[in-house]
Order: C-alpha cells, then structure tokens, then sequence
C-alpha cells in the first residue's frame, strides 16, 4: 500500500476529488495548511499598507491506496493541479506496512 500526499492550491480541491473518484479512489483526508516553498510567499496591500504573506495558503490530501492504483493517482491529481505556475505544489508517496479498520477490525487492503 501507499500514502500518497498532495499539497495544492486550494482552488484545485474540487477538481482533484472529482478525478480520484474517477479512478476509483473512495476516500481521502484533507487539511488546509500554509506553506511556501520556491515562491516564497508574496505583498499585499491592505488599507494603503503594504505587507508580506510567507505564507501561503495550500490544501494537504492524503490518500491511502493500492500499489496498482499510486500512478494513476499520481497523474490524476498532477493533471489536475498543473497550472503550470510557481506553486503548484507537491505529491509524495510513502509506503504504508499496515492498515487496521477501527470500527470492524479489517486490516490492509480490505481496511481501505
């Protein structure tokens, strides 16, 4: 299994949930979090003063799928979130060892 993690612009949620539902994907942990990265941040003006925003406001999903399923999940949130500006944001994928259902006990693969 795999944990695949995403960080996005936040504009792009709908259309990252909608392409993982295409693909089977049948759920996901999302956070909203701040960040920067290459970018750094950027000024804004408020009431005529100017000040800086390090950080930047971003989605965080975390998906828990099948070996099989990681690089159609990878292209389907990386289609969708590619504006093809600085910020786009991140996927990182790691290895799960284990699962467990809460609820009925089902481990591994039956659990997601």
């Amino acid at each position: 299994m795999k944990m695949v993690t995403a960080v996005i612009k936040p504009f792009k949620l709908d259309d990252a949930r909608e392409a993982l539902a295409n693909i089977g994907v049948t759920g996901m942990t999302v956070t909203e979090v701040k960040g920067f990265g290459r970018q750094k941040g950027h000024t804004e003006l408020y009431r005529g003063a100017e000040y800086a925003v390090d950080f930047l406001p971003k989605v965080k999903l975390e998906i828990v799928i099948n070996d099989d399923q990681a690089d159609e999940a990878i292209e389907a949130i990386a289609g969708v979130a590619n504006t093809g500006k600085v910020g786009d944001g991140k996927i990182f994928v790691s290895s799960i060892d284990s699962v467990v259902r809460i609820r009925t006990g089902e481990t591994d693969s039956s659990a997601i």
